[in-house]
């Protein structure tokens, strides 16, 4: 009797769900037969959900690397366009120097041919400096010209083992240059790409720690997240992220953490 109430409790709750017309077409079927056929569809129906529910997860997965992907991308973009702009700013920078050179340049050859400052030509030609102006021009030439070669190694050869002696040499040559927060964010970045992460951190928290006005600082502070994360330190990650998020809220490396501090663990 418990048995056959079982079997009809199982067949009007699957009835009451599926409720098709071939479960009514099958009258003559025997109640163990009608039994086995529920179970049967309630099996498959089972096995369907676990395998949709596992598709779902895998779909989720994906979306999830995807969007990490994409945002790797646009932060790369971001700084690809960053390094253009700062690029045309020294071309123009140089572009000025250049003129002023030449304005310079006939300015002391017009003063040269006007006076002799007691001198007569053929001394004038042999004794007077000429060309100090030049000389000085040269030596911001020629440190425009080193920053340059080490960033052409990485956007234009892509020798990027190349480069880090290039950034180094140029960071001890020129040490007040206007290019060193820039120049240490490259051997930075170079350094983490190759997993030296302790040299990294190092280049990164020179431009945080000594160069606060710098547009490298934001990405700067992020890297040293990043740095962290990767060196598990889940506490100190947290804290750079949260600093830059903190004092750069509107730019590309603050929503790159927030990215970053959801998925910290």
């Amino acid at each position: 009797m418990i048995k056959l109430l079982k079997v009809m409790a199982i067949s009007v709750g699957v009835a009451s769900v599926t409720c098709t017309p071939f479960v009514y077409a099958e009258r003559n079927m025997s109640l163990g037969e009608r039994i086995d056929m529920l179970e049967r569809s309630i099996d498959a129906r089972s096995q369907s959900q676990a395998q949709m529910s596992q598709q779902v997860d895998s779909l989720q997965s994906e979306i999830a690397q995807l969007r990490g992907i994409t945002e790797e991308h646009n932060y790369k973009l971001s700084q690809i366009l960053e390094r253009q702009r700062e690029l045309y700013q020294e071309l123009d920078r140089l572009s000025e120097l250049a003129k002023q050179a030449s304005t310079i340049s006939q300015s002391q050859n017009t003063s040269a041919s006007g006076q002799n400052f007691g001198l007569t030509s053929n001394q004038n030609s042999g004794n007077l400096p000429s060309g100090s102006q030049n000389t000085s021009y040269s030596s911001d030439l020629n440190e425009n010209q080193a920053y340059d070669r080490a960033v052409n190694l990485v956007l234009k050869d892509k020798r990027y083992e190349q480069a880090i002696p290039e950034f180094r040499a140029f960071i001890q040559q020129y040490p007040n240059s206007v290019y060193q927060p820039n120049a240490h964010y490259w051997l930075g970045q170079l350094l983490f790409t190759k997993g030296e992460l302790t040299e990294a951190a190092s280049s990164f928290d020179m431009v945080a720690q000594n160069y606060p006005d710098s547009n490298k600082r934001p990405d700067a502070l992020f890297k040293l997240g990043m740095v962290a994360q990767k060196m598990n330190k889940p506490a100190l990650a947290r804290e750079k992220y949260q600093q830059v998020i903190s004092e750069y809220p509107d730019t590309t490396a603050a929503k790159l953490a927030n990215t970053r501090l959801a998925n910290l663990k």
